[in-house]
């Protein structure tokens, strides 16, 4: 049976229209001719969605219980037994009761799509696993239920539903999406422009993904190679030379002439991993490229105009931009060069060959050391100068009696043994000398500079090749061998520095010290210049300032040091303790890229710590004010209406009705002062200025006053606090203010018709006190959430307090030095769990 296909519409926010779209696709669907059911439908009472059911046939859903309520999810196995062409099933996302065959939603989508059954759903930006943490630094509250991006991107079709802010929020203003009593709260929280912005942004570019990735697959399937220009991208070629940072700006400006387009900067290595580019000068370009909104690659291959139009035309790049070569007039002669390769192969892709100050200058190669040490290179200049005589020596008593290929393969193999020892110079010389001596003392005719025979001339010939290219490739692979050595000793270091970086250690104080430890430094010091830079500052100390530094005395310019890495125009790192050759100074450059980004990961830290208490400030005032101009309305307009009504004289109020008014107002003003304390208390904490005054203290005596606070809701309550409870360290005013906070909570989350049961308890040198209801009860990951101010777990409303009781709770019992935590009842609900300490009386009584 082959398997359904799957239609999602997603959506930035909820209002948007995608379960109104949903179901007039399964209209439209059913006008054709389709058999179509409404699997699960949540219109939320919107009136206008609900209509949409209207001829639609709807398959009943399935009532699971729960910790003794009764819920309604999708019943799929209905639904597989139906069997129609088509299914509607909205919020893909959702997590189902527990207890139920799967999880989530979209895990009974896939067992009907299986079936062979075609799905149409939605989903939510906020609730897929990618962007869910986005969205929570975005709108403040976490979202429980997500789903893997996988799940959509596998659908066949995703459309998303779009609409601007500002239309949001009228429908949202008009009573279309919440009830009118959730408005305020919702326009002032969740639907602010700056959210449905950011949000609506977060679901464009993820569907604009989804559409880059089905074209990539339509063009892999089709076999399609040249570009197609849907969307301009621009890549540009880096070397690490000095050119970069000029051919990395003018790429973006070319990428900002087209609206949307990428940025991509690519480095090629070289397949041997033995030379490359500039570690220090490719970081400095990688991090100008990320700056500018692009992104960074790098990809092996000797070829480099191959390698080059292979990555472009991987990420479908429309333009690509390389710079002018830094080679000299000869070495253009020789060879075309990169650019003009690539231009020629490069077909559709546009090429941009940029001019730059380093043109024509040369490379740069860095210098190695020789081969072979310089005693070595002794040994074999003494093999090459004495050794040849001496064997011609050993060999001229026996010269009438061996033939000249004996001699000539004698010779040879002295001239693989100075390549061996000495390298190249000493073997040609050895090669050029055997020729000479034995043309004179071995062949016919002898002591004379003559050949007479054409097969000697030739054995000779041969002779002197084959010693030069024997000697040629000795000398290479003893290079080769030097450099990888030398390139796997630095690949050591570097690796040892990823994972210093890995482990978080990646301090300057601590990179520092491993720079000067790997190197065998004196000391190591990160300098920043104080002012704008000038010709002759190098060796002035003023110019300078030290950042961070290890060993002893640290360079206090770059002019003292023994060497100094530029790694941008402000910052240079110095080190003192000898000087460093080519090969190391690459290594020292990647760390001195390294310590630039530590210093600047140190200072975003800082700022971030500086700008946090004002974040949370301003958070705070945002609740507040919101807190305000909603919470407090409610009291205030029913005292008002109290009041206006027994002042009026249009009606004749009944002495009944007048004491229902008066005590109306007077419940009403109750809870605004409450309210009012509640917010100056918390505003008091932020502020650090509420002191408690801490003395022995009965509960006995505290928690009824605490219950008697309460009004009308104390009838919900039952005390179960013994006397034999020894006194606490407490302020008696404020612990009443906690206890009477818990309480209020616990009754308004309890079942009608369930006690909410305070009991006390001594646990060494402490007492806890417990407020126990059987309410819905709090998941173990969100304890933490219910004690921030202005916060209520999910999506509940606001009409019903600021969301101060249990952050004002925890708030002043951490200021009388105890604490405050939740934990499940057993059986179902939640338990506050207050403990104190034990006063000094009571523990010497």
């Amino acid at each position: 049976m082959p398997r359904g296909r799957l239609r999602v519409y997603l959506g930035a926010a909820p209002g948007v229209g995608k379960t109104f779209a949903m179901l007039n696709e399964g209209r439209r669907a059913l006008e054709r001719g389709r058999d179509v059911v409404v699997g699960l439908d949540e219109t939320h009472d919107r009136l206008h969605t609900a209509e949409l059911l209207d001829g639609l046939e709807v398959i009943p859903r399935r009532t699971p219980a729960y910790r003794g309520s009764h819920f309604t999810e999708l019943d799929v196995d209905a639904v597989i037994e139906r069997a129609p062409k088509m299914v509607l099933i909205d919020e893909l996302a959702h997590t189902n009761v527990p207890g139920s065959r799967n999880a989530k939603r979209w895990q009974e989508v896939e067992e009907i799509l299986d079936a062979g059954i075609d799905v149409v759903s939605t989903v939510n930006i906020q609730h897929l696993e990618s962007v869910n943490d986005v969205v929570q630094q975005i709108t403040g509250i976490p979202q429980r239920e997500t789903i893997p991006d996988e799940v959509v991107r596998r659908a066949d079709q995703v459309e998303l539903v779009d609409m601007s802010p500002e239309a949001l929020r009228r429908r949202m203003a008009h009573g279309n999406i919440y009830a009118p009593e959730k408005v305020d709260a919702a326009l002032s929280n969740y639907f602010r422009i700056g959210n449905l912005t950011a949000l609506r942004e977060l679901a464009l570019l993820w569907v604009a993904g989804k559409v880059d990735d089905q074209l990539d697959r339509y063009r892999a399937e089709h076999g399609i190679a040249e570009t197609w220009e849907a969307r301009e991208r621009v890549v540009v070629a880096l070397t690490g030379g000095p050119e970069g940072e000029t051919l990395v700006r003018r790429a973006a400006r070319i990428a900002a002439r087209s609206m949307g387009a990428d940025l991509l900067a690519v480095h090629v290595t070289r397949a041997d991993g033995l030379t490359g580019g500039d570690p220090a000068g490719l970081a400095r370009q990688r991090t100008l490229v990320e700056d500018m909104g692009g992104t960074y690659h790098q990809v092996v291959g000797d070829d480099i105009p191959r390698a080059l139009l292979d990555f472009a035309g991987g990420v479908n790049a429309t333009q690509l931009v390389l710079g002018a070569s830094r080679r000299g007039r000869f070495a253009q002669i020789l060879s075309r060069g990169v650019g003009v390769e690539t231009t020629a192969l490069s077909g559709s892709i546009d090429v941009h060959m940029i001019t730059h100050a380093q043109v024509k200058k040369g490379r740069r190669h860095a210098s190695s050391r020789a081969a072979l040490t310089r005693k070595r290179r002794v040994i074999g200049w003494a093999m090459a100068v004495l050794g040849m005589p001496a064997l011609t020596a050993v060999l001229l008593p026996f010269r009438d009696d061996s033939a000249l290929p004996s001699e000539i393969l004698l010779f040879l193999l002295m001239v693989v043994g100075v390549s061996l020892v000495g390298g190249m110079g000493p073997a040609v010389t050895a090669a050029i000398g055997g020729f000479l001596l034995l043309n004179y003392y071995f062949t016919p005719p002898v002591d004379r500079f003559t050949v007479y025979d054409p097969e000697n001339l030739l054995a000779l010939v041969v002779y002197v090749l084959v010693a030069i290219m024997v000697s040629l490739v000795v000398d290479v692979a003893a290079r080769r061998t030097r450099e990888a050595a030398r390139a796997s000793a630095d690949a050591e270091v570097l690796s040892t520095l990823a994972g210093h970086v890995l482990r978080g250690e990646a301090a300057l104080p601590s990179l520092l010290a491993r720079v000067k430890e790997t190197f065998g430094l004196v000391s190591a010091t990160l300098l920043e210049r104080t002012g704008p830079p000038t010709p002759d500052d190098q060796s002035e100390p003023e110019a300078w300032r030290i950042v961070a530094t290890s060993g002893g005395e640290p360079c206090t310019s770059p002019g003292i040091a023994d060497t100094d890495v530029a790694i941008d125009e402000s910052l240079v790192l110095a080190v003192r303790g000898g000087l460093l050759d080519a090969s190391e100074r690459r290594v020292l450059e990647a760390f001195a890229a390294e310590t630039a980004v530590a210093l600047r990961q140190q200072r975003l830290e800082e700022e971030a710590g500086r700008a946090r208490p004002l974040a949370e400030a301003d958070k705070m005032r945002t609740a507040l004010l919101a807190a305000v101009s909603h919470d407090l309305r409610t009291p205030l307009a029913s005292a008002r209406a109290a009041v206006e009504s027994l002042r009026g004289t249009e009606i004749d109020w009944s002495a009944e009705d007048r004491k229902e008014l008066l005590a109306t107002a007077d419940e009403s003003l109750v809870k605004l002062n409450r309210l009012v304390d509640n917010l100056l208390d918390m505003s008091r904490l932020q502020a650090g200025v509420l002191g408690p005054v801490l003395q022995p203290v009965a509960l006995e005596e505290v928690v009824p006053r605490a219950m008697d606070d309460l009004g009308p809701l104390r009838d919900r309550v039952e005390g179960n606090i013994s006397v034999e409870l020894p006194e606490v360290v407490a302020d008696s005013a404020l612990l009443e203010r906690v206890l009477v906070n818990l309480m209020s909570n616990a009754v308004r989350y309890s079942p009608p018709g369930e006690q909410v049961l305070v009991t006390g308890s001594r646990h060494g040198d402490h007492v806890e006190i417990r407020v126990i209801d059987r309410g819905p009860g709090i998941p173990p990951e969100a304890h933490d959430q219910v004690f921030r101010p202005f916060q209520r777990l999910g999506d509940r409303d606001n009409h019903s307090g600021v969301g101060l009781g249990l952050a004002l709770s925890r708030g002043l019992t951490e200021a009388m030095g105890g604490s405050l935590m939740p934990e499940e009842t057993p059986g179902g609900g939640l338990t506050m769990i207050l403990t104190l300490p034990i006063s000094s009386r009571a523990v010497i009584a």
